[in-house]
């Protein structure tokens, strides 16, 4: 699927900004993307530099939100009435150049991705935000497993998460 023009500003100027929920209900998108995987309707979209993906019982968000505490989890597990949830995310700043190399290679494996979502924001074709969903065979069954790339061009900053939802 090819990356998608956003029409919006490039708003979120900083990773340090984002913040994560798995409690809120749906933000105003700018695209949106529904997969069906492992038996789940998995929703898929892209709200400014942020994300949620909604996948059977679990509502993530990555945004810039009012009020909430700000920084990403290096890890959380939550465990649901049938289900467990894995989420990571980490933070890099790169060098120009190795900004830029990065940028290319999540926008090739976003776009040549079967299952995803990814949007270039006005104002810079290195400002992305994509995610990444497959089904993968996990010890219990079928699992739901995304990743998302969140591009700061501005600081040299890619925010990445790596997100699993399997049945128990």
């Amino acid at each position: 699927m090819n990356a998608v023009p956003l029409d919006a500003p490039y708003l979120d100027t900083d990773a340090d900004q984002l913040c994560f929920s798995l409690d809120l209900t749906e933000r105003p998108a700018l695209a949106e993307r529904v997969v069906p995987l492992g038996g789940l309707d998995v929703r898929l979209r892209l709200l400014g530099a942020s994300h949620q993906v909604f996948a059977g019982p679990v509502a993530e968000t990555v945004a810039c939100l009012h009020g909430a505490v700000k920084g990403l989890p290096e890890t959380c597990t939550r465990h649901l009435p049938g289900w467990v949830y894995d989420f990571g995310a980490t933070t890099r700043r790169l060098t120009p150049e190795e900004f830029s190399a990065e940028v290319a290679r999540v926008l090739a494996r976003a776009t040549g991705a079967e299952h995803s979502l990814c949007g270039v924001f006005p104002g810079s074709p290195e400002a992305v935000t994509a995610v990444v969903v497959e089904a993968v065979e996990g010890p219990y069954g079928a699992a739901v497993v995304w990743r998302t790339w969140h591009t700061y061009p501005q600081n040299g900053q890619i925010v990445s998460t790596h997100s699993r939802l399997e049945a128990r």
